[in-house]
């Protein structure tokens, strides 16, 4: 086997997701762009869907402008989506999601990793053959749990099953941080014999500080591409930092093919956007015993205490945590993944929040326990919880509910007929009144890269009409600009 390792960039998407909350501005992404397509990452992560409503409904920014202009800078590396062809928290109509990624391959992103929140693969197929035939090479991901029912067993048959659907290639996702280097030992080698010839990833989160230690390990049993995010946006609860892994790597005898030298500037980049914007810095992680009691992703738990919080009650929130694990377990134990993740915490939060187990129950839930999220849900609830979660009236009316299927033609007449494809998308992620209120149409504001020749900068800030004053001090030398009256 080679000794070379392969990367795949997260920074823009998994680093700005699970760091930052997606709350970096497309102005700041724009000048990393050609810095990082420099430094040979097999590919980079760098859409996701839920941009459109991110992005235009709170930065006010048109998420096509970083599509447009993000293309146009990266030359060398494959692009990636992220998502597929299937929806998260709202059953999207398939015809809105075949447009999207339809316009998405005409930008020339032709990769996606996509998951089922159950690992389930005889219903992920279809999704799987229709990505291929729509331009898309699709990456399936394998999703790691902690539970009674997550065994190597399951994992062997799983990664069988996700081979049988012919992706592209498939990933092996640790998206809570929950896997040990103990566990990395007797796991990976069974995903990747039953994973076969189906090349496999390795995607992981920093959430419980070993994802680093995992990846050495991974990389000593035959994992060779790793998922990696350039600080500041790395570590915290997002991907282990590339200087770190290939640093690593290095020491151990193998060929991280990665050029870290222009990956320098991306760091002194981002770490003056996180100033300038107030956004954090991606540590290192403490380990936390009580993570793989309660399971809850790092970005859902400052949610939680959020809503505690709206109701005076973040004192409880240590409660609320340890109610998400026996939730969780009434469940069937689910993958605490999107949107499995967010329908145990919600219902825990409530639990506690009322202080009476299931007396109130949110719609999702219900859906839940109907299987319309996922027949195996419904099949491994606990049957005195699914009896009180289904013996309600609402519930009555969730049975025989069936998901819309619009076509793209009956979608053209809510939004406009005459609309372009990439309106009629962003109008219906974002909707019609954020669409309508966009300054300038979206056009993101200008970030300056800290990593310019100052004569580039000088010249850039000459152009800018807010400034009246410009006033730049070096140890060497100062130079002060001035703009006058009639200019």
């Amino acid at each position: 086997m080679s000794d070379e390792v392969r990367f795949i960039d997260t920074t823009l998407r998994d680093g700005n997701q699970s760091l930052w909350a997606l709350n970096m501005r497309v102005g700041a992404m724009l000048p990393s762009a050609p810095h990082i397509d420099q430094a040979g990452f097999e590919s980079m992560e760098f859409f996701l869907g839920v941009m459109f409503k991110k992005y235009v409904r709170e930065h006010k920014e048109n998420p096509w402008y970083w599509l447009k202009e993000g293309t146009k800078r990266i030359k060398k590396t494959r692009l990636r989506y992220h998502g597929g062809m299937h929806s998260a928290f709202e059953k999207t109509p398939h015809a809105l999601l075949k447009l999207l990624v339809e316009r998405l391959v005409s930008y020339g992103i032709t990769l996606t990793r996509t998951s089922n929140c159950w690992n389930d693969y005889t219903a992920f197929k279809e999704e799987i053959d229709d990505l291929k035939k729509n331009g898309m090479d699709p990456v399936a991901n394998l999703i790691y749990s902690v539970s009674p029912r997550h065994t190597d067993e399951y994992y062997a048959q799983k990664a069988k099953e996700a081979a049988a659907a012919k992706p592209w290639r498939i990933c092996f996702k640790d998206v809570g941080g929950l896997l040990t280097p103990e566990r990395a030992r007797t796991l990976i080698p069974v995903i990747l014999k039953s994973a076969g010839d189906i090349p496999v990833e390795f995607h992981a989160h920093c959430n419980s500080g070993q994802a680093p230690l995992n990846y050495l390990e991974g990389v000593k049993l035959g994992m060779r591409i790793l998922h990696t995010a350039i600080p500041p946006l790395a570590n915290g609860s997002s991907q282990p930092s590339v200087f770190n892994i290939a640093n690593n790597l290095r020491a151990l005898g193998y060929t991280p093919a990665v050029d870290l030298k222009p990956l320098e500037a991306v760091e002194k980049h981002f770490t003056q956007v996180a100033k300038k914007d107030g956004l954090p810095i991606g540590r290192p992680m403490e380990y936390d015993e009580f993570l793989y009691q309660h399971q809850v992703p790092g970005g859902m738990i400052s949610n939680m205490r959020h809503q505690l919080k709206i109701v005076g009650m973040e004192h409880k929130m240590e409660a609320a945590l340890e109610e998400s694990g026996r939730v969780r377990r009434e469940f069937g134990y689910p993958i605490m993944v999107t949107p499995l993740s967010q329908y145990v915490g919600t219902q825990a939060a409530i639990n506690v929040i009322v202080g009476e187990r299931y007396k109130e129950v949110p719609d999702q839930v219900i859906q839940y326990a109907l299987g319309i999220w996922g027949k195996e849900g419904a099949d491994l609830m606990d049957p005195d919880v699914k009896d009180k979660i289904l013996s309600r009236p609402r519930a009555k009316e969730w049975v025989h509910w069936e998901q819309p299927q619009p076509s793209l033609y009956e979608i053209r007449q809510k939004y406009g007929a005459n609309v372009s494809d990439e309106e009629l998308i962003m109008r219906y992620f974002a909707g019609d009144d954020y669409v309508d209120a966009l300054p300038d149409g979206g056009k993101p504001r200008e970030y300056l890269d800290g990593a310019q020749p100052l004569v580039k900068l000088i010249e850039r800030l000459s152009k800018r009409k807010d400034p009246h004053h410009v006033y730049i001090k070096r140890p060497e030398f100062s130079i002060t600009m001035k703009r006058n009256g009639n200019s």
